[in-house]
């Protein structure tokens, strides 16, 4: 759990915090968005995004760990199973608090918390494709170079015209030297 705020708790001990965050982001999961106190949506934000952080995982280990925080099984699966597929492109931001006004009893400033479940935007997806797609074209060109090698490989005369063409470079290597050296000697 992220540092808590300086100041009062939300319910006035840190047990009743814990419990109130757990059920409000039951809530959440469950309506995927319900109105609060601004207040309790900010507390809220970086819990549930954990949490659905946790789901996306998908391991057995975090869904244990995700319902020891909330006791709600159909919830619990709920967030693995459908929440966590539609946000499993997006790296963060999961959440969003949009401001409505005050309460009309007690002038509580109020807000709205909703999960942000919408595709990650189409410039994004775009980018996204295009990788895919220079990955794909990638392999096909190394899979065809890759059948190009053996080729040359099982011909045997380009082997002997390369030992033959090694031993001419290496007899012609003492000749340019020595040329070298006279052309020096010349010069001086």
């Amino acid at each position: 759990m992220p540092t808590p705020a300086k100041g009062p708790r939300l319910g006035g001990g840190a047990a009743h915090e814990r419990l109130m965050l757990a059920n409000l982001s039951a809530a959440l999961f469950e309506h995927k968005r319900i109105t609060t106190t601004v207040t309790k949506a900010k507390r809220l934000k970086p819990y549930a995004e954990r949490l659905v952080t946790f789901a996306k995982r998908g391991d057995l280990a975090s869904r244990r760990r995700v319902l020891g925080l909330i006791s709600n099984k159909g919830v619990v699966h709920e967030l693995f199973t459908d929440i966590a597929q539609a946000v499993e492109n997006r790296d963060g931001g999961y959440t969003r608090i949009t401001k409505i006004g005050n309460r009309k009893g007690d002038n509580a400033p109020m807000a709205v918390i909703e999960l942000v479940l919408e595709p990650v935007s189409a410039k994004q997806a775009v980018v996204a494709e295009a990788t895919s797609a220079a990955k794909k074209d990638a392999e096909k060109k190394d899979a065809a170079k890759a059948e190009a090698a053996p080729v040359a490989e099982t011909e045997e005369a380009p082997e002997a015209e390369v030992v033959e063409t090694e031993a001419a470079a290496t007899e012609e290597a003492p000749a340019a030297e020595e040329a070298a050296v006279e052309s020096e000697k010349d010069a001086k």
